[in-house]
């Protein structure tokens, strides 16, 4: 079986698109990211904060769904394509 490519993300202090710093793993992503969105839906942001806020929300969001992606390709790989849906029987 040729091995496949990694495909996870490093955690090299790469930057997002709005200038900000990558988390350090995807949890430390989420946690961001749902404390943004407290902030946010709280309406207590100054108008100028709440776009730089929004960016690096769409950013974390964005990594976070590209963790998980990656995550998801590796283990269609190691299943070899034969993914099952699961059942809570």
């Amino acid at each position: 079986m040729p091995k496949a490519p990694s495909t996870l993300p490093t955690s090299s202090p790469a930057l997002v698109a709005d200038g900000g710093a990558q988390p350090a793993s995807y949890e430390a992503g989420l946690q961001e990211l749902e404390r943004l969105v407290n902030e946010l839906e709280s309406g207590q942001l100054p108008l100028d904060q709440l776009l730089g806020s929004y960016q690096r929300g769409a950013a974390l969001l964005a990594f976070c769904r590209d963790k998980l992606q990656a995550v998801e390709d590796q283990i269609k790989v190691l299943d070899a394509g034969s993914l099952k849906a699961w059942s809570a029987e």
